[in-house]
């Protein structure tokens, strides 16, 4: 059904009875693959600028490696969050260029490698342990053809570290900025610095942090304008829209 749609819309495009704009806002909207367990959204880049993502978070492994490989026959990029190693092993035994990020714990597909976007992302931790969450945003950014820059340990805690920095930040289009604990390294960055700034709270943090609510609450006060705010550990969201906005 899936794929007699596409061939009708093809078929009226050489017979010129469908203009290819036509056909375009056709393709955009087609009904998506069913496989019972998941409803693949084939179309999603034409809509989006970007596929479906895989969320691989309490999907089995022969989920995640049939999603795979179906989103990976239809688009130079798959991405998948939230992997686990054994995942990896088992979608790289049926398809071609897998890689897996350990910290990020991501798996992308790359057919081809893609031109970046020279407007570069820089993606800030407050500390170590807040690296993962960072990772994954970087990972996804660069995944969407971005040049993605790195900066982590540079909280609060030490001013002096993030201030050493100051060149590398004002050459930034975009910056994620990811913290734990009080969460207030976003206002500060804002303060200093006239980039936008996505704020990413993480669940890292001691007893009062409530898992990241403390850090989500710090960022959806900041008195600084210019900072929005995604939700706790959302690294793939953070990295997405940094993405829209470096367009």
């Amino acid at each position: 059904m899936y794929n007699q749609q596409i061939k009708n819309i093809m078929l009226g495009v050489r017979k010129n009875k469908i203009s290819i704009d036509d056909a375009i806002r056709k393709l955009k909207f087609l009904p998506f693959e069913d496989l019972g367990y998941a409803k693949i959204d084939h179309h999603r880049a034409l809509r989006k600028g970007f596929p479906e993502v895989v969320f691989c978070k309490n999907k089995n492994v022969k989920q995640v490696a049939e999603i795979a490989k179906r989103l990976s026959k239809n688009n130079n990029t798959t991405l998948a969050t939230r992997a686990t190693e054994e995942m990896f092993n088992v979608v790289k035994k049926s398809i071609k260029n897998v890689y897996y990020n350990r910290i990020s714990k991501t798996i992308i597909i790359n057919k081809n490698k893609q031109m970046k976007n020279q407007n570069k992302i820089l993606v800030i931790s407050a500390g170590t342990s807040d690296i993962p969450v960072a990772e994954e945003a970087a990972v996804v950014a660069e995944a969407m053809g971005n040049k993605v820059e790195r900066l982590y340990d540079v909280g609060v805690a030490g001013l002096h570290r993030l201030l050493n920095n100051k060149n590398k930040i004002e050459d930034a289009n975009v910056l994620i900025v990811v913290a734990g604990m009080d969460g207030v390294l976003p206002s500060v960055v804002s303060g200093l610095f006239g980039i936008p700034i996505i704020a990413v709270p993480t669940s890292v943090g001691y007893g009062a942090s409530f898992k990241g609510v403390a850090p989500l609450l710090t960022m959806l006060n900041s008195c600084s304008p210019g900072v929005v705010v995604v939700n706790i550990d959302n690294g793939f969201g953070a990295g997405y829209f940094a993405s829209m906005i470096n367009k």
